[in-house]
């Protein structure tokens, strides 16, 4: 009877370890998302062995640890165990057990092998691995049961069936996990294609899914208030050579009806207002088992990008046969009478056909030299290697190349005493003077002056060629760097020149890390170049107070803190920046995420931020009023378009700096370099002690502006630009002193730009142009900041 009683009880224990472990078996296969999973595991591994501690290890295919979770743990004693120096070794020797481990005392076989003392107590150990189809997936560790006895066998029974079924839901969370990453991967590859793509519903016909270079092309044939669908109905179609289509003969609806996989058609898409889009038009049906189509994908490149490069490529080759005819003739007129006088010829005659040939040669070689130096450009591989030297050596060397060119003018040099050494390649900055210089003397009259000058901007030296010559209209400014561009005497067919000389001087001084640009009051006015180069080191400037790690480690060459937030929608811009990055030393943070910009710079705690201006759904210049952390750091756009307007109005906007695309690691690196230098500088150089005038405040010290004590927030750029001119105060600042200050030698120099600013100023500050309390203006000239007050004990 006894022994009755005593099977009845062990039945009853049975079924309820039976029905708890069947009970923590279901709740673990619930939810499918891996986190949630793992904890469940472990609370329930807790839960049946009634466990007050416990800890779980995910292996990977190759059995390494990659994540560590805890129960019963504080953070603190959790860190403490992920940061045991014996750990890796303990946790190696429990994963080479395929068998559950219960050691009663703990604290003596830790302490055997090697492991040192932890931040608790553990009086008996339980262990199990888990192991799903011969491989182990994971380690489950409890310790301390509760009531302080032992784990028994049947604790050690439990865990390893539990252990078992917690592979299948461990296994099956990680393939959701993989299958939901490489879907995740393949939205993104597909959204960020260069070309458009289409899902389509064979039923209805309908768009499942539109990438954004399809909704591009979309949104350019659509008006505001159509949809997708009804835009198909609306377009029409034709051929490259003009020929019609009809709606069944359109790629998509022949996928739709007949299956048919359609290959590379060239069709024109043309809207009801007469908007078009060329285009190459790919149609594959999707069949489901049975070989019904279920859906189409359809895929369309935008031919426009083709369709240029195809007249920049035949403008090219006219332009190279041009070129090249010339010389050619000259040389084969040369050679041909050489060879037909004979010894008739008069010795003079013949030397001077031979000087022909000699130069016409060297006339080509400089204008295939010009053609691989624009490629290297514009590929983004134009090698420098720049180092310090004297700007007054350079100078001279050019000067000395141009001697005979130069004889019918003076020139006259403006270099300050106390000028730093810059950082360039002597070979490629001598070529942007002999160019700029050269320029200057086809353009100017005889005997007419040059002026060459110098002087410190920041962290840069702007080096200037000033001449008096024909001048350029203020319509062609923009264009003049551009390749093929020449000053309207030279494309009068005057002159001679290619039209690549001065895209080559903006290629070598933008490799550098700095900007040129032209000035002129118009034809007949003369025209100034200026170009600026990253100095070593400016004389007099004070020590920075802040981000003294990214001074220090760009100073030491080091850069290993220095960490550089880059975001662009293009995959392979980002593996370009991140690759240039490393390789210099810096650590990339890469986002191709807008939203997430503002959430890095909290967390990653960025020096600085690399932007591209043209992102999905969001202005990247919009970005900087959107994103309140960006007023703090700053910022350098990367843009596709070298435009003046719309860099212009990004630097506006507070952008310190930006990068046309393609661009060199060269490049990059010596502008994000500039960038921090200038930052640091401009920080290190503010007054010590406040500003105070009546209600306004501006303490430097706290970077705070206040009225009436309250404060006022201002934007990097207005902040930058009011703390130039409280230093001056009482004192005139020009525009252009303001934009060198403010926006530094990044801008293209117009004092629209200030007055902009300006008015934003005046309007937080509550101050009234006509009646200003604190900005004052000066007509044609600049602006000027009242007196400050003298400081009482409150505000010192």
């Amino acid at each position: 009877m006894q022994t009755e009683d005593v099977l009845r009880r062990e039945n009853v224990v049975l079924r309820e370890r039976l029905s708890r472990l069947t009970e923590a078996t279901l709740r673990i296969g619930e939810d499918l998302e891996l986190d949630a999973v793992l904890r469940e595991v472990l609370d329930a591994a807790c839960s049946l062995t009634a466990a007050t501690r416990g800890g779980m290890t995910l292996l990977d295919d190759s059995g390494n640890s990659l994540e560590f979770i805890s129960s019963g743990l504080t953070e603190e004693e959790h860190q403490t165990v992920v940061n045991l120096p014996s750990g890796p070794e303990f946790f190696e020797y429990l994963t080479a057990m395929t068998e559950p481990l219960r050691v009663v005392d703990a604290s003596t076989d830790l302490q055997s092998l090697g492991i040192a003392e932890l931040p608790f107590s553990v009086d008996s150990f339980l262990y199990a691995p888990i192991r799903h189809h011969g491989r182990q997936v994971g380690n489950i560790y409890l310790g301390n049961k509760l009531g302080e006895s032992p784990f028994t066998a049947d604790d050690e029974e439990t865990l390893s069936l539990f252990a078992s079924q917690a592979a299948m839901a461990i296994s099956n969370a990680r393939r959701l996990q993989d299958e939901q990453r490489a879907r995740a991967d393949l939205e993104t590859l597909i959204d960020t294609s260069p070309v458009g793509v289409v899902l389509f519903d064979a039923q209805g016909g309908k768009p499942l899914s539109i990438n954004r270079e399809a909704r591009r092309i979309i949104d350019h044939l659509r008006d505001p208030d159509q949809t997708p669908e009804e835009l198909l109905y609306l377009i029409s179609y034709r051929r490259s050579d003009g020929r019609q289509l009809s709606v069944a003969e359109f790629p998509l609806t022949r996928s739709l009806t007949t299956g048919e996989t359609v290959r590379g058609e060239e069709i024109v898409l043309q809207s009801p207002d007469g908007r078009e889009v060329s285009t190459i038009i790919n149609a594959t049906p999707i069949h489901s088992d049975d070989g019904q189509v279920v859906s189409v994908v359809v895929t369309l490149q935008d031919l426009a990008s083709l369709q240029q490069l195809e007249q920049m490529r035949a403008d090219f080759l006219a332009m190279v046969s041009h070129e090249l005819r010339a010389p050619l003739s000259s040389i084969k007129g040369s050679a041909a009478t050489l060879v037909q006088s004979g010894v008739t010829l008069d010795p003079a005659a013949a030397t001077q056909f031979h000087r022909i040939i000699e130069e016409q040669a060297d006339h080509m070689q400089d204008l295939i030299t010009d053609l691989l130096d624009v490629a290297r450009i514009e590929a983004g591989t134009l090698a420098v290697a720049p180092q310090p030297v004297e700007i007054g050596q350079l100078i001279e060397a050019a000067r000395s190349s141009l001697h005979s060119l130069a004889a019918g003018g003076d020139m006259t040099i403006d270099l300050p005493p106390d000028l730093p050494l810059v950082m360039a390649d002597r070979r490629r900055i001598s070529q942007v003077l002999v160019n700029l210089l050269s320029n200057a003397v086809r353009h100017s009259p005889d005997a007419s002056p040059l002026h060459l000058s110098a002087q410190t901007v920041g962290v840069q030296v702007e080096i200037r060629v000033k001449d008096e010559g024909d001048g350029i209209p203020e319509e062609q400014l923009s264009q003049l760097f551009r390749k093929f561009s020449q000053s309207p005497a030279a494309s009068g067919g005057s002159l001679p020149g290619s039209g690549l000389g001065l895209a080559i001087c903006k290629g070598i001084v933008e490799a550098h890390g700095g900007r040129i640009r032209a000035e002129s009051a118009g034809l007949g006015r003369g025209a100034t170049f200026s170009f600026t180069l990253p100095a070593t080191e400016v004389p007099g400037t004070p020590e920075p107070v802040v981000l003294p790690q990214v001074v220090s480690e760009i100073e030491r060459g080091t850069k290993r803190r220095v960490r550089i937030l880059a975001v662009d929608d293009d995959p392979q811009t980002l593996l370009h920046v991140r690759d240039a990055l490393t390789r210099a030393g810096y650590e990339p943070i890469l986002t191709g995420d807008p939203d997430a910009v503002g959430r890095l710079i909290t967390e990653r705690r960025p020096h600085l931020v690399l932007r591209d201006l043209m992102l999905p759904e969001v202005d990247g210049i919009e970005l900087l009023d959107l994103v309140p952390e960006l007023r703090e750091l700053p910022v350098i756009f990367l843009s596709a378009y070298g435009g003046d307007r719309r860099i212009a109005r990004a630097l506006e906007h507070g952008a310190d700096d930006y990068i046309v695309k393609p661009f060199s690691p060269t490049e990059l690196v010596a502008r994000i370099h500039t960038v921090l230098r200038r930052w640091t500088m401009s920080t290190a150089a503010e007054p010590n002690e406040p500003f105070v005038k009546d209600d306004l405040v501006v303490d430097f010290a706290a970077r705070r502006v206040s009225l009436a004590d309250n404060p006022v927030r201002l934007t990097q750029l207005e902040y930058r630009l009011l703390v130039d001119l409280c230093k001056h105060a009482g004192r005139v600042r020009t525009h252009a002193e303001l934009l060198r200050s403010a926006w530094g030698p990044a801008h293209p120099g117009r004092s629209g730009a200030v007055r902009t600013v300006i008015k934003q100023l005046r309007r937080k500050l509550g101050d009234n142009a006509d009646q200003p309390s604190y900005i004052y203006s000066e007509p044609r000239v600049g602006y000027r900041m009242a007196q400050p007050e003298p400081l009482d004990a409150t505000h010192r």
